[in-house]
């Protein structure tokens, strides 16, 4: 994708998260889409089929980069030295609910945030499976690995949505180690 294509879609979703922040999903037509993005409806359409599409794709760019392998300095936190811990990968995720909170409180609080949330935890599982329970010795090994993995999963999901309907007034750290004192019975002797 070239630059032009890159600013295009940023705009887009810009567009898109500022007008979820003050309307209902549903209530949010294409045309108003691409007026705030001041583009054509060409141009939205050569991007994306449809509004929905443009939801699922607002997701997987945003999880590709939070939930990265090699994560980078940011504005508000830097993990690029990060070891890898649970404790960092959890802590890096919140702060960039965090920072994206206003198109996150959008999407999530919305009628698709069903479809947002199957794509968080669909994530979430990827990362718990290689970051909590690869190579560790769990508790509760009667337990299948895939159901501790949706169990912590959807933990993860209620605590976002904790988070945000009590405002963030928790930071990342702090509520990355509730977090961890809650599942770690689960995941380790």
């Amino acid at each position: 994708m070239d630059r032009r294509q890159q600013k295009t879609r940023a705009a887009i979703y810009a567009a898109f998260g500022q007008l979820l922040s003050v309307k209902s999903y549903s209530k949010i037509t294409v045309q108003e889409i691409i007026d705030t993005a001041n583009v054509g409806r060409a141009t939205f359409y050569a991007h994306f089929e449809t509004k929905d599409f443009l939801l699922r794709e607002m997701c997987v760019d945003l999880f590709a980069h939070v939930f990265s392998d090699s994560p980078g300095s940011e504005k508000t936190h830097d993990f690029s030295l990060a070891s890898g811990t649970p404790i960092s990968v959890i802590t890096h995720i919140l702060y960039h609910l965090k920072d994206n909170n206003k198109n996150i409180i959008g999407i999530i609080s919305c009628e698709s945030g069903e479809l947002f949330l199957g794509f968080f935890r669909q994530y979430l599982n990827e990362l718990i499976a290689a970051y909590f329970l690869k190579d560790a010795e769990r508790g509760y090994k009667e337990i299948p690995a895939d159901f501790l993995i949706n169990h912590i999963s959807c933990s993860f999901v209620g605590m976002v949505q904790w988070w945000i309907k009590n405002n963030l007034r928790q930071t990342p750290e702090e509520l990355a180690k509730y977090f961890l004192s809650v599942i770690s019975p689960a995941i380790s002797n």
